[in-house]
């Protein structure tokens, strides 16, 4: 009889610190690493599959992004959203 693992999707599922921890390393370290050197040098360790998952998140959120060469930028700008938040001229569209 062969067993089979399920994989659960909470396996690879961060904890709200991992993903802050992630943030706070990128946002101190903005174009100073690719994706795999970012992995090696954050301050814990995480598993590749969880780190996959957060960067996808804060890709996904528009808080990182990556420049030509692949490094990985901070660009979430607290300040610039709340100054634009307020305009009324202005619409969000929430997609």
């Amino acid at each position: 009889m062969e067993l089979t693992h399920e994989k659960s999707e909470f396996a690879r599922s961060p904890t709200l610190q991992t993903v802050f921890m992630v943030e706070k390393f990128i946002d101190s370290h903005s174009g100073k690493y690719k994706k795999t050197e970012l992995f090696n040098n954050l301050p814990r360790k995480v598993m590749w599959q969880t780190f996959q998952v957060i960067m996808e998140y804060l890709e996904n959120i528009h808080k990182i992004a990556y420049d030509r060469e692949r490094y990985i930028v901070y660009i979430w700008n607290p300040a610039l959203v709340a100054k634009y938040r307020n305009r009324k001229d202005l619409e969000w569209n929430a997609k």
